[in-house]
């Protein structure tokens, strides 16, 4: 799976940015999608427009993690992985039986979005299991990212020359569009285009960037780990329209 976000959609942790980062545009002639496509033939692309685009694929698969896409109200969300207590999902969001992991992602945030009961941090909790997902709202423009709290399934993200979010499971690709900035995707966290990059199993606590070192001892990329001293103010009660609504995940 891949996705880049325009900066304008996704900024990305500045830590994240500050690193030396890819010289490349991977939207730029369809450069990195091309080069997505060419290790993944059967990859199918989304363009979101302004927005970035998003591709999936099916081949070179872990069937124990396997990979969905789905739309839904122009709601864009690639899965992988499999989530444990999906029963329990899907009579909690109102879903039939023959519903799938993918589809409880959207209806989970789409619950979010339209004034759900839960916190953010609490929805991805709920998810037990070995997962990451990417979700883009075209609606809202609003993008929700997460990965499992043991990192169970390979993600990995960095910025490209141009500030662009790019985000997939294979790390050669985000190496090649990122340079030194790309970095593992944090595990037990999640990111919003609104919220920024937050533990949904610490949330009361922020994330400090710590300097990341490759094989070779260069410094590449951050990694993002939950400082235990470090509280968060009290979040803002959600009130207000149903797009502002989004705008507090």
């Amino acid at each position: 799976m891949l996705a880049i976000f325009d900066k304008n959609v996704a900024k990305a942790p500045e830590a994240l940015q500050s690193q030396e980062g890819g010289s490349v545009c991977a939207l730029k002639d369809g450069f990195l999608p091309n080069h997505f496509a060419s290790i993944y033939p059967g990859a199918v692309t989304t363009n979101l427009g302004s927005s970035g685009l998003i591709a999936c694929s099916l081949d070179k698969q872990n069937p124990l993690l396997p990979r969905l896409f789905a739309v839904n109200d122009d709601m864009f969300c690639i899965f992988q992985g499999h989530i444990e207590n999906i029963p329990f999902l899907k009579q909690q969001y109102g879903l039939t039986k023959t519903a799938t992991e993918v589809t409880v992602v959207i209806e989970a945030y789409r619950a979010l979005r339209d004034r759900g009961p839960y916190p953010a941090d609490q929805v991805v909790r709920d998810f037990q299991g070995r997962f990451a997902f990417m979700l883009f709202d075209c609606t809202t423009k609003n993008v929700f990212l997460a990965a499992d709290a043991d990192g169970s399934v390979p993600l990995f993200w960095g910025t490209d020359g141009e500030g662009h979010l790019v985000l997939s499971d294979d790390v050669e690709t985000v190496k090649k569009g990122c340079g030194k900035s790309f970095a593992p995707f944090p595990k037990g966290c999640f990111f919003t285009s609104s919220g920024g990059l937050r533990s949904f199993e610490f949330p009361l606590n922020e994330l400090k960037p710590v300097p990341r070192v490759d094989s070779s001892g260069q410094v590449c990329g951050v990694t993002f780990k939950v400082d235990s001293e470090a509280k968060k103010e009290s979040a803002m009660p959600r009130v207000g329209s149903v797009q502002n609504w989004s705008q507090q995940i």
